[in-house]
């Protein structure tokens, strides 16, 4: 089987490369079936090796990606510094170096794609709504060193808003940041809200002055059959948006 993958239309320049990795083509048992790339979920460690070796065979990527330990923080790394002491735990990555592949691991938080209009920079992060409040998204972009209106963005799968049930306390800490944020939740019959993590990512980078956002509009929850969803079944595995400049 094919390994499955998304490939953004966003208007990025030709030589900025990206992908995001669907749950079908790997070799994964369930409930990680089958093309799971988390080596943090309990999948056999093999098993994500070859996962991983697939992906990079498909899309013909020129090194391993860069793979982040992620925490739903807002902490960026710099992936042509030199590994030392200031790596660790992060949320997001920025490269200026050509064949560097940059990836985040989701199933419901939002992977966000960023790349500079002259492909010369491109970032990668991740934004479920910890990391949104925690402003991954903002940090990223100043790591990143170009005016917003000089990128381009690309917001991959992620839980929709009718399967995205959260509590007053989420509202609320978007709310306190941004009063635009009310467009994001819509009360349900439990009294609870259905957030809208697409809105309040395309609100974020709005403010930034990101107007070209390309969205994949896919529902991780309800596509049960394409995408992993922590939501949905718990124990599960991941998929990868991952990108890189062409030389």
């Amino acid at each position: 089987m094919d390994v499955g993958l998304l490939v953004p239309g966003w208007g990025a320049p030709q030589r900025v490369q990206a992908a995001c990795t669907l749950r079908a083509g790997g070799i994964s048992r369930a409930p990680f079936d089958s093309l799971n790339l988390g080596d943090h979920v309990g999948d056999e460690p093999a098993a994500v090796a070859e996962n991983r070796r697939r992906v990079r065979t498909a899309l013909a990527l020129p090194c391993e990606p860069l793979w982040l330990q992620q925490v739903h923080g807002a902490r960026v790394v710099d992936a042509d510094a030199p590994p030392g002491p200031g790596s660790g735990p992060a949320d997001a990555a920025v490269t200026r170096t050509a064949g560097r592949v940059l990836a985040i691991l989701v199933a419901d938080c939002m992977p966000v794609l960023l790349a500079s209009e002259d492909g010369h920079c491109i970032a990668a992060a991740h934004a479920g709504w910890r990391g949104l409040a925690a402003g991954v998204v903002e940090a990223t972009v100043a790591a990143m060193g170009v005016a917003g209106h000089r990128l381009h963005a690309w917001l991959g799968p992620a839980i929709g808003t009718d399967r995205f049930e959260v509590g007053d306390e989420v509202r609320e800490t978007f709310m306190a940041q941004d009063a635009r944020a009310e467009r994001g939740f819509e009360r349900n019959r439990h009294g609870r809200w259905q957030c809208d993590l697409a809105l309040l990512a395309r609100q974020r980078l709005d403010a930034l002055g990101v107007t070209r956002v390309g969205h994949a509009a896919l529902c991780t929850y309800t596509h049960p059959a394409s995408c992993y969803s922590y939501r949905r079944d718990g124990r599960t595995g991941r998929m990868a948006a991952l990108i890189w400049r062409a030389g």
